[in-house]
C-alpha cells in the first residue's frame, strides 16, 4: 500500500456473468446475510465512497443499519457537484460525516448549493475528480481505510490506476446479460491479461446460494 493514501476495498455484489445491475438500474443482488455482512464491513472502515451515478440511481444512505456500529464518513466523487439537494446523502448530512469530491468544473451556483448543508468539499482535478490526490487528501484527514461501494464506472478508475489493496465480491445467483446493463467494471478495460492486477483470493464464504470472494492484491 502507497504511503500517500489510504488502504483500499473494493466490494460489490455481482450476477455469475459479472454484472451488477440490470439495463433498467434493478441491483437488488444481495441475500438478507449478505446485507449484514456488508453493513458490519461498513462499520469497521473510516469511510465508503461512490460515485454521483450510484447516487442519483440508488438514492443510498451509506449508513450502518443492520449491525452494530458507528457510520463511516461517507465520500461522494461529483465532479460538477450536481448531486440533488433532496438526496438522502445531503439530507442527512447534519447526522453523518460527509465529504464531496468536485472538479474546477463545478458551477457556481452547484457550489452554493452544496455550501448550505453541513458538508466538507474537496475540489481536486481540472476537469474531473483527481483520484491520486483525492486520496492523499483523505490520508492527511487520517482516514485510513477506505470501502468503494462504486458503480462500473468509478470501480474500473480504481482498479485502472491500481488505487485499491483488496477486493470482496459477492457472487449472486443471478444471470443478466445485455449489452445495456451495468458490469461490475466499465471504461476502456484491459487490453491484454498481463495489464490486470494480480489477486490472491484469501478467503471463500457460502452464504446459501450466495459466494463472498474476498481477494487481496499482489
Amino acid at each position: 500500500m502507497e504511503n500517500s493514501r489510504p488502504h483500499v476495498i473494493l466490494s460489490a455484489a455481482i450476477s455469475v456473468d459479472g454484472k451488477i445491475a440490470t439495463k433498467t438500474n434493478d441491483s437488488k443482488l444481495s441475500s438478507k446475510e449478505d446485507i449484514k455482512r456488508l453493513h458490519k464491513l461498513r462499520s469497521s472502515v473510516d469511510a465508503i465512497l461512490v460515485g454521483k451515478n450510484t447516487i442519483s440511481r440508488d438514492n443510498p444512505m451509506l449508513t450502518v443499519r443492520h449491525t452494530k456500529g458507528q457510520n463511516p464518513t461517507r465520500i461522494i466523487l461529483d465532479s460538477e457537484g450536481s448531486i440533488s439537494k433532496t438526496s438522502k446523502i445531503l439530507q442527512s448530512s447534519h447526522q453523518v460525516p460527509t465529504i464531496i469530491a468536485t472538479s474546477k468544473k463545478i458551477t457556481n451556483a452547484n457550489l452554493a448549493k452544496l455550501q448550505k448543508f453541513p458538508i466538507e468539499i474537496i475540489t481536486v482535478g481540472k476537469n474531473s475528480v483527481n483520484l491520486k490526490l483525492l486520496l492523499k487528501k483523505l490520508s492527511e484527514k487520517n482516514i485510513k481505510t477506505i470501502l468503494v461501494e462504486g458503480g462500473g464506472t468509478v470501480n474500473w478508475e480504481f482498479v485502472k490506476h491500481d488505487f485499491f489493496d483488496e477486493m470482496i465480491i459477492t457472487l449472486s445467483p443471478f444471470l443478466i446479460g445485455g449489452d445495456d446493463s451495468i458490469s461490475y467494471l466499465r471504461g476502456t478495460g484491459f487490453s491484454k491479461i498481463s495489464n490486470s492486477p494480480n489477486l490472491r483470493l484469501k478467503s471463500v464464504k457460502r452464504l446459501k446460494n450466495h459466494l463472498v470472494l474476498h481477494y487481496e492484491k499482489l
